[in-house]
């Protein structure tokens, strides 16, 4: 069984795809500060597992999650065999979240996302992973539902305080909500929304997250035009004060855990991102 994540985590691009050396520094700093987890992407695939291994040799305390482990391009029987073959003490520190990703980034592949999902747990519980270490990204309702009924809770990305309600709503009491939340320390509003934007550029067509911000109450011409209103929505931005307050609204919205995402502008540069979460311990942990 995954250990508790804490209160707070780092997500990170750069923690997966920068300067190997520098992440393995980085890591340690975030474990030594007192991060609860951290969460590495994985929807491009390659060698996700071997990424883990490295982060958790870097770390002693805090679990390496996946936000998310593409279930179209890792088959669940090697994923079971990686996980069944680390030490108990590394087990317990790894959390997997897993996504359907998209239908144009899978190409021919693509079936019915959601039995798609059911049945790729069943393949990890049939292979001796089992159900509680891991986690959906999960924005539906029926995604919501399957993270219940078959995994330790949800990880949901580019999401508002409103969407952590529904999903605690969705899976009661005593299944982990973990959000992810992009921060920009910046405070200049025309700068700080132009970092937002950037970094949502990427997703803003992708069918998932448009259904998502719809049920939300975002009009097409808000997801179109990326409004300030749903940048100000899905980011949190200006002082410290605002981002710590953004971050309230997700734990007094059910949350469990919330990572945090901070958004520079400097590519996969770590040390960038590190000034950041050094400013993120300072004020939250």
């Amino acid at each position: 069984m995954t250990k508790p994540l804490g209160r707070i985590g780092v997500w990170s691009l750069e923690m997966r795809f920068g300067d190997k050396e520098q992440a393995a520094e980085a890591a340690a700093e975030l474990d030594e500060l007192g991060f609860g987890a951290l969460w590495v992407p994985g929807g491009v695939g390659g060698d996700v597992t071997g990424d883990l291994d490295h982060l958790l040799g870097a770390t002693s305390r805090m679990v390496i999650a996946t936000g998310i482990l593409n279930i179209w391009k890792h088959d669940p029987a090697e994923v079971a065999r990686w996980w069944l073959a680390l030490p108990q003490d590394r087990q317990e520190r790894v959390l997997l979240g897993l996504g359907v990703s998209h239908p144009h980034a899978i190409g021919d592949a693509w079936q019915k996302p959601l039995a798609k999902m059911a049945d790729y747990l069943s393949q990890l519980a049939d292979s001796g992973l089992p159900g509680d270490a891991t986690c959906l990204a999960a924005l539906g309702p029926k995604m919501l539902h399957l993270a219940r009924e078959r995994t330790s809770g949800v990880h949901p990305y580019l999401v508002t305080p409103e969407h952590t309600a529904l999903a605690r709503q969705a899976l009661g009491p005593d299944r982990l909500v973990a959000p992810e939340q992009g921060v920009v320390l910046e405070t200049e509003p025309q700068r700080a929304r132009e970092l937002a934007r950037k970094a949502l550029s990427q997703y803003q067509s992708y069918p998932n997250y448009i259904n998502s911000w719809k049920r939300l109450g975002f009009s097409d011409e808000e997801i179109a035009t990326v409004s300030d209103r749903l940048v100000d929505s899905l980011f949190a931005w200006g002082p410290m004060e605002r981002i710590e307050g953004r971050i309230g609204e997700h734990f007094a919205a059910g949350a469990d855990h919330v990572c945090v995402q901070v958004i520079t502008g400097a590519g996969l540069d770590i040390a960038a991102a590190r000034e950041g979460w050094r400013a993120i311990a300072k004020a939250l942990l």
